[in-house]
Protein backbone atom coordinates (compact mmCIF):
# COMPACT_ATOMS: atom_id res chain seq x y z
CA UNK A 1 0.00 0.00 0.00
CA UNK A 2 1.23 3.36 -0.69
CA UNK A 3 2.76 5.53 2.12
CA UNK A 4 1.30 9.27 2.26
CA UNK A 5 3.19 11.79 4.59
CA UNK A 6 0.70 13.95 6.22
CA UNK A 7 2.51 17.30 8.01
CA UNK A 8 0.28 19.30 10.22
CA UNK A 9 1.60 22.81 10.77
CA UNK A 10 1.86 23.35 14.68
CA UNK A 11 1.70 27.24 15.65
CA UNK A 12 0.72 29.34 19.49
CA UNK A 13 -2.69 29.81 19.45
CA UNK A 14 -3.98 26.97 17.05
CA UNK A 15 -7.52 25.39 17.80
CA UNK A 16 -6.91 21.84 19.07
CA UNK A 17 -10.18 20.68 17.66
CA UNK A 18 -8.67 21.68 14.04
CA UNK A 19 -5.43 19.41 14.59
CA UNK A 20 -7.05 16.58 16.51
CA UNK A 21 -10.51 16.07 14.15
CA UNK A 22 -8.52 15.76 10.95
CA UNK A 23 -6.03 13.42 12.34
CA UNK A 24 -8.23 10.68 14.01
CA UNK A 25 -9.50 10.30 10.58
CA UNK A 26 -6.35 10.05 8.84
CA UNK A 27 -4.98 8.11 12.39
CA UNK A 28 -7.90 5.61 12.07
CA UNK A 29 -7.57 5.22 8.39
CA UNK A 30 -4.34 3.87 8.67
CA UNK A 31 -5.97 1.13 10.86
CA UNK A 32 -9.00 0.43 9.28
CA UNK A 33 -7.29 -0.63 6.10
CA UNK A 34 -4.52 -2.57 8.31
CA UNK A 35 -1.34 -0.95 7.34
CA UNK A 36 -0.04 1.81 9.56
CA UNK A 37 1.75 3.31 7.64
CA UNK A 38 -0.87 4.12 4.96
CA UNK A 39 -0.86 7.56 6.46
CA UNK A 40 2.78 8.58 8.48
CA UNK A 41 1.46 11.82 10.02
CA UNK A 42 4.02 14.28 11.72
CA UNK A 43 3.39 17.91 13.66
CA UNK A 44 6.46 20.81 13.20
CA UNK A 45 6.20 24.21 14.42
CA UNK A 46 8.54 27.12 13.26
CA UNK A 47 10.96 25.92 15.97
CA UNK A 48 10.63 22.91 16.87
CA UNK A 49 9.35 24.03 19.84
CA UNK A 50 6.11 23.20 21.89
CA UNK A 51 2.66 25.71 21.06
CA UNK A 52 0.28 26.30 23.16
CA UNK A 53 -3.68 25.94 21.56
CA UNK A 54 -6.47 28.65 22.33
CA UNK A 55 -8.00 26.31 24.92
CA UNK A 56 -4.17 26.12 27.03
CA UNK A 57 -3.30 22.71 25.76
CA UNK A 58 0.62 22.54 25.32
CA UNK A 59 1.33 19.97 22.50
CA UNK A 60 5.16 18.90 21.91
CA UNK A 61 5.75 18.40 17.74
CA UNK A 62 7.59 16.14 16.57
CA UNK A 63 9.75 18.51 14.93
CA UNK A 64 11.16 21.65 13.23
CA UNK A 65 9.23 22.87 9.77
CA UNK A 66 12.72 23.45 8.07
CA UNK A 67 13.39 19.99 8.78
CA UNK A 68 10.19 18.32 6.89
CA UNK A 69 10.14 16.58 4.22
CA UNK A 70 7.94 17.82 1.07
CA UNK A 71 4.60 16.21 2.59
CA UNK A 72 2.01 14.17 0.39
CA UNK A 73 -0.71 16.31 2.43
CA UNK A 74 -0.15 19.54 4.17
CA UNK A 75 -2.49 20.25 6.60
CA UNK A 76 -2.86 23.94 8.13
CA UNK A 77 -5.20 24.16 11.40
CA UNK A 78 -6.97 27.75 12.10
CA UNK A 79 -7.46 28.95 15.86
CA UNK A 80 -6.59 32.87 17.10
CA UNK A 81 -2.81 32.36 16.36
CA UNK A 82 -3.93 32.84 12.62
CA UNK A 83 -5.23 36.75 13.83
CA UNK A 84 -1.23 38.01 13.90
CA UNK A 85 1.03 34.72 12.42
CA UNK A 86 4.36 34.78 12.94
CA UNK A 87 6.15 35.85 9.75
CA UNK A 88 8.86 33.29 9.62
CA UNK A 89 5.57 31.05 9.21
CA UNK A 90 4.00 32.61 6.55
CA UNK A 91 7.47 32.77 4.39
CA UNK A 92 7.59 28.75 5.63
CA UNK A 93 4.21 28.08 3.46
CA UNK A 94 5.16 30.65 0.58
CA UNK A 95 8.57 28.62 -0.07
CA UNK A 96 7.06 24.98 0.99
CA UNK A 97 3.54 25.08 0.09
CA UNK A 98 3.54 24.98 -3.74
CA UNK A 99 5.50 21.39 -3.54
CA UNK A 100 2.86 19.43 -1.17
CA UNK A 101 0.83 17.43 -3.22
CA UNK A 102 -1.99 18.77 -1.44
CA UNK A 103 -2.76 21.99 0.63
CA UNK A 104 -5.79 21.28 3.11
CA UNK A 105 -6.69 24.42 5.61
CA UNK A 106 -9.41 24.03 8.10
CA UNK A 107 -11.33 26.75 9.69
CA UNK A 108 -9.20 30.41 9.83
CA UNK A 109 -5.82 27.94 8.45
CA UNK A 110 -7.46 29.87 5.44
CA UNK A 111 -5.67 32.76 6.30
CA UNK A 112 -2.08 31.92 6.71
CA UNK A 113 -2.46 30.14 3.00
CA UNK A 114 -4.08 33.00 1.79
CA UNK A 115 -1.05 35.48 3.53
CA UNK A 116 0.96 33.20 1.75
CA UNK A 117 -0.44 33.64 -1.73
CA UNK A 118 -1.33 30.01 -1.91
CA UNK A 119 -4.76 31.16 -2.36
CA UNK A 120 -4.60 33.45 -5.44
CA UNK A 121 -7.27 33.00 -8.04
CA UNK A 122 -8.75 29.71 -6.07
CA UNK A 123 -11.85 29.53 -4.54
CA UNK A 124 -11.66 29.51 -1.08
CA UNK A 125 -13.86 28.74 2.10
CA UNK A 126 -13.36 29.45 5.94
CA UNK A 127 -15.22 30.05 9.03
CA UNK A 128 -18.03 32.25 8.53
CA UNK A 129 -17.27 34.77 10.82
CA UNK A 130 -14.27 35.29 9.16
CA UNK A 131 -14.98 34.97 5.56
CA UNK A 132 -15.87 38.79 5.07
CA UNK A 133 -12.55 39.31 6.62
CA UNK A 134 -11.01 36.69 3.73
CA UNK A 135 -12.56 38.52 0.60
CA UNK A 136 -11.68 41.85 2.21
CA UNK A 137 -7.93 41.39 2.60
CA UNK A 138 -6.97 38.78 0.12
CA UNK A 139 -9.39 40.07 -2.96
CA UNK A 140 -7.32 37.59 -5.50
CA UNK A 141 -9.44 34.73 -3.64
CA UNK A 142 -12.89 33.68 -4.78
CA UNK A 143 -13.96 33.14 -0.90
CA UNK A 144 -17.29 31.28 -0.82
CA UNK A 145 -19.06 31.95 2.53
CA UNK A 146 -21.68 28.89 2.48
CA UNK A 147 -20.17 25.30 2.34
CA UNK A 148 -18.65 23.46 5.02
CA UNK A 149 -15.40 22.91 2.67
CA UNK A 150 -14.06 23.39 -1.04
CA UNK A 151 -12.25 21.43 -3.51
CA UNK A 152 -10.09 23.30 -6.15
CA UNK A 153 -7.31 21.01 -7.66
CA UNK A 154 -5.05 20.68 -5.07
CA UNK A 155 -6.09 22.82 -2.62
CA UNK A 156 -8.90 22.20 -0.21
CA UNK A 157 -10.10 24.51 2.79
CA UNK A 158 -12.65 23.84 4.89
CA UNK A 159 -15.18 26.19 7.06
CA UNK A 160 -15.01 25.53 10.89
CA UNK A 161 -13.81 22.72 13.76
CA UNK A 162 -15.76 19.49 12.60
CA UNK A 163 -15.82 20.27 8.61
CA UNK A 164 -12.34 19.27 9.25
CA UNK A 165 -13.44 16.52 9.67
CA UNK A 166 -15.64 15.98 6.82
CA UNK A 167 -13.04 17.51 4.23
CA UNK A 168 -10.58 15.10 6.23
CA UNK A 169 -13.02 11.61 5.39
CA UNK A 170 -13.20 12.40 1.46
CA UNK A 171 -9.46 12.52 1.38
CA UNK A 172 -9.46 9.31 2.71
CA UNK A 173 -12.47 8.21 0.37
CA UNK A 174 -10.22 8.97 -2.43
CA UNK A 175 -6.86 7.80 -1.43
CA UNK A 176 -8.43 4.08 0.67
CA UNK A 177 -11.73 3.84 -0.60
CA UNK A 178 -14.98 4.25 0.49
CA UNK A 179 -15.39 1.49 2.77
CA UNK A 180 -12.32 2.76 5.16
CA UNK A 181 -13.52 6.22 4.64
CA UNK A 182 -16.81 4.77 6.14
CA UNK A 183 -15.57 2.55 8.70
CA UNK A 184 -13.48 5.61 10.39
CA UNK A 185 -17.19 7.43 10.28
CA UNK A 186 -18.66 5.31 12.05
CA UNK A 187 -16.07 4.73 14.58
CA UNK A 188 -16.12 8.89 15.33
CA UNK A 189 -19.82 8.49 14.70
CA UNK A 190 -19.96 11.45 12.43
CA UNK A 191 -21.82 10.72 8.88
CA UNK A 192 -19.96 9.57 5.56
CA UNK A 193 -20.57 12.60 3.94
CA UNK A 194 -21.57 15.43 4.06
CA UNK A 195 -21.58 17.63 0.78
CA UNK A 196 -18.77 19.87 0.90
CA UNK A 197 -21.24 22.40 -0.59
CA UNK A 198 -24.17 22.10 2.41
CA UNK A 199 -24.44 25.33 4.07
CA UNK A 200 -22.55 25.98 6.97
CA UNK A 201 -25.95 26.18 9.49
CA UNK A 202 -29.04 27.10 9.26
CA UNK A 203 -31.52 28.99 7.03
CA UNK A 204 -32.62 30.59 10.67
CA UNK A 205 -29.20 31.19 11.91
CA UNK A 206 -27.39 32.29 8.30
CA UNK A 207 -30.31 34.92 8.20
CA UNK A 208 -30.53 37.94 10.84
CA UNK A 209 -33.73 37.97 12.77
CA UNK A 210 -35.86 40.92 11.18
CA UNK A 211 -36.56 44.04 13.62
CA UNK A 212 -39.82 44.35 13.18
CA UNK A 213 -42.41 41.72 14.91
CA UNK A 214 -44.37 41.01 11.42
CA UNK A 215 -41.34 40.33 9.69
CA UNK A 216 -40.26 38.38 12.43
CA UNK A 217 -43.76 36.58 12.36
CA UNK A 218 -43.36 35.67 8.71
CA UNK A 219 -39.88 34.15 9.01
CA UNK A 220 -41.34 31.79 11.83
CA UNK A 221 -44.32 30.92 9.45
CA UNK A 222 -42.40 30.14 6.13
CA UNK A 223 -40.16 27.42 8.15
CA UNK A 224 -43.61 26.22 9.93
CA UNK A 225 -45.30 26.40 6.71
CA UNK A 226 -43.09 25.62 3.91
CA UNK A 227 -45.40 23.56 1.69
CA UNK A 228 -47.65 26.98 1.82
CA UNK A 229 -48.11 29.64 -1.25
CA UNK A 230 -44.60 31.41 -0.11
CA UNK A 231 -45.02 33.94 -2.84
CA UNK A 232 -44.06 38.21 -2.06
CA UNK A 233 -47.54 38.81 -2.23
CA UNK A 234 -49.02 36.05 0.13
CA UNK A 235 -46.34 37.13 2.88
CA UNK A 236 -46.84 40.79 2.01
CA UNK A 237 -50.16 39.83 3.24
CA UNK A 238 -49.43 38.19 6.03
CA UNK A 239 -47.59 41.15 7.29
CA UNK A 240 -49.84 43.70 6.17
CA UNK A 241 -47.55 45.68 4.03
CA UNK A 242 -47.49 46.47 0.46
CA UNK A 243 -45.65 43.68 -1.57
CA UNK A 244 -42.92 46.14 -2.41
CA UNK A 245 -42.75 47.70 1.06
CA UNK A 246 -42.44 43.91 2.19
CA UNK A 247 -40.06 42.76 -0.48
CA UNK A 248 -37.41 46.20 0.94
CA UNK A 249 -38.17 46.17 4.37
CA UNK A 250 -37.45 42.10 4.24
CA UNK A 251 -33.96 42.35 2.68
CA UNK A 252 -33.16 44.98 4.99
CA UNK A 253 -33.51 43.54 8.14
CA UNK A 254 -32.74 39.24 7.50
CA UNK A 255 -29.95 40.31 4.91
CA UNK A 256 -31.91 38.13 1.86
CA UNK A 257 -34.13 38.17 -0.33
CA UNK A 258 -37.97 36.68 0.25
CA UNK A 259 -37.41 34.30 -2.30
CA UNK A 260 -33.75 33.48 -1.13
CA UNK A 261 -34.93 32.95 2.41
CA UNK A 262 -37.91 30.23 1.06
CA UNK A 263 -35.92 28.90 -1.18
CA UNK A 264 -33.82 27.80 1.60
CA UNK A 265 -36.01 27.14 4.38
CA UNK A 266 -37.35 24.36 1.88
CA UNK A 267 -34.52 23.01 0.63
CA UNK A 268 -33.16 22.66 4.21
CA UNK A 269 -36.59 20.86 5.27
CA UNK A 270 -36.26 18.95 2.49
CA UNK A 271 -33.29 17.36 3.04
CA UNK A 272 -34.42 16.58 7.11
CA UNK A 273 -37.37 14.65 5.54
CA UNK A 274 -34.94 12.83 3.26
CA UNK A 275 -32.64 11.89 6.24
CA UNK A 276 -35.25 10.97 8.79
CA UNK A 277 -38.29 9.67 6.97
CA UNK A 278 -39.15 7.20 4.84
CA UNK A 279 -41.67 9.55 3.10
CA UNK A 280 -41.38 9.47 -0.74
CA UNK A 281 -39.92 11.79 -3.05
CA UNK A 282 -43.02 12.89 -4.43
CA UNK A 283 -44.14 13.56 -0.82
CA UNK A 284 -41.46 15.71 -0.05
CA UNK A 285 -41.76 17.86 -3.13
CA UNK A 286 -45.37 18.25 -2.03
CA UNK A 287 -44.62 18.64 1.66
CA UNK A 288 -41.95 21.47 0.93
CA UNK A 289 -43.61 23.73 -1.78
CA UNK A 290 -42.14 22.45 -4.82
CA UNK A 291 -45.52 20.63 -6.05
CA UNK A 292 -43.35 18.00 -8.51
CA UNK A 293 -40.67 15.89 -7.82
CA UNK A 294 -38.82 17.66 -11.13
CA UNK A 295 -38.86 21.15 -9.40
CA UNK A 296 -37.16 19.41 -6.20
CA UNK A 297 -34.63 17.62 -8.41
CA UNK A 298 -33.69 20.88 -10.30
CA UNK A 299 -33.52 22.84 -6.15
CA UNK A 300 -31.30 20.34 -5.27
CA UNK A 301 -28.92 19.86 -8.28
CA UNK A 302 -28.73 23.61 -8.18
CA UNK A 303 -28.46 24.26 -4.12
CA UNK A 304 -26.16 21.05 -3.50
CA UNK A 305 -25.13 19.13 -6.67
CA UNK A 306 -27.29 15.96 -6.23
CA UNK A 307 -30.49 15.08 -6.87
CA UNK A 308 -32.58 14.31 -3.63
CA UNK A 309 -32.83 10.50 -4.42
CA UNK A 310 -28.62 10.32 -4.54
CA UNK A 311 -28.85 12.79 -1.07
CA UNK A 312 -30.77 10.54 0.91
CA UNK A 313 -28.88 7.29 -0.73
CA UNK A 314 -25.63 9.21 0.82
CA UNK A 315 -27.24 10.83 4.03
CA UNK A 316 -30.12 8.75 5.82
CA UNK A 317 -29.01 7.40 8.64
CA UNK A 318 -29.40 3.55 7.96
CA UNK A 319 -31.70 2.94 11.29
CA UNK A 320 -34.02 5.46 9.98
CA UNK A 321 -37.54 5.08 8.52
Amino acid sequence: MTERSVLVVLFDGLQSLDLTGPLEVFAGAARQAGDPDAYRIRTASLDGGPVRTSSGLTLVPDGALGDAATPHTLVVPGGRGTRTPDPGLIDWLREHGPDAGRLVSVCTGALLLAGAGLLDGRRATTHWSVCDHLARTYPAVDVDPDPIFVRDGRVSTSAGVTSGIDLALVLVEEDLGRDVALAVARHLVVFLRRPGNQAQFSVQLAAQTALRDPLREVQSWISEHPGEDLSVESLAGRARLSPRHFARAFHAETGVTPGRYVERVRIEHARRLLEDSADGVEEISRACGYGTPEAMRRAFVKALGTAPAEYRRRFRPQHAG
